[in-house]
C-alpha cells in the first residue's frame, strides 16, 4: 500500500490546524479534536517520517525588512535538458525563493524578493542572465499578493477557534 493512503481523517485534520497556525500547541489541537496530546505527537512523527511534513516555516513580511519588490520571472532556457543544470546555479542566488519547472511558454518560473528596482535590475543583470543556459527572462513585478493560503485538505476550513 501506498504511504499516501495511510494518512486518515485525524491525519488530515491535525495538518490543517497546523497549516493555518505552525505554532498551534499539541495539546490544543488534542482538544479540538477529543484525542490525547499524545496522539497528536505521534501522528505528528508519522507524517514527518512519511515525509508529508518536511519542516517548518516562518511567514515573513518582507516589504517591514526593506524588501519592497516581489517579482516573477519567467525563464527561457537554450533547451529543457539544461534544467537541472540551470536550477542548480538559479538555487545559489538567495534572492530566488521558489523556481519551478513548468509547461508553457517559460521552462522555468521563478519567484524573486529584491530591496528595490536597482536590487533586481543587479540581480536579473549580474547572476541570473549569465547562467549558461538561460536564453532569456520576462520579468514581471508584482503589486499585491491577494491570496495566499494552505490547500484545503479537509472539507471543513479549520481556522483558529
Amino acid at each position: 500500500m501506498s504511504k499516501q493512503h495511510e494518512i486518515d481523517k485525524l491525519d488530515k485534520q491535525i495538518l490543517s490546524i497546523l497549516m493555518h497556525n505552525s505554532k498551534t500547541p499539541y495539546t490544543d489541537i488534542a482538544k479540538r479534536l477529543f484525542v490525547s496530546g499524545g496522539t497528536i505527537h505521534v501522528r505528528m512523527n508519522k507524517l514527518v517520517e512519511m515525509g508529508i511534513v518536511q519542516g517548518y516555516n516562518l511567514d515573513i513580511d518582507h516589504t517591514k525588512l526593506g524588501y519592497d519588490i516581489c517579482a516573477f520571472l519567467g525563464i527561457y532556457l537554450d533547451k529543457s535538458s539544461l534544467y537541472d543544470e540551470v536550477a542548480e546555479q538559479l538555487e545559489q542566488i538567495p534572492e530566488i525563493v521558489a523556481a519551478h519547472y513548468t509547461t508553457g511558454l517559460y521552462n522555468i518560473f521563478a519567484k524573486i524578493i529584491c530591496r528595490d528596482t536597482m536590487h533586481l535590475r543587479q540581480v536579473l543583470h549580474d547572476k541570473i542572465q549569465k547562467i549558461p543556459g538561460i536564453q532569456r527572462t520576462e520579468t514581471f513585478i508584482s503589486l499585491q499578493e491577494s491570496i495566499n493560503r494552505p490547500v484545503a485538505i479537509t472539507e471543513e476550513p479549520e481556522g483558529d477557534n
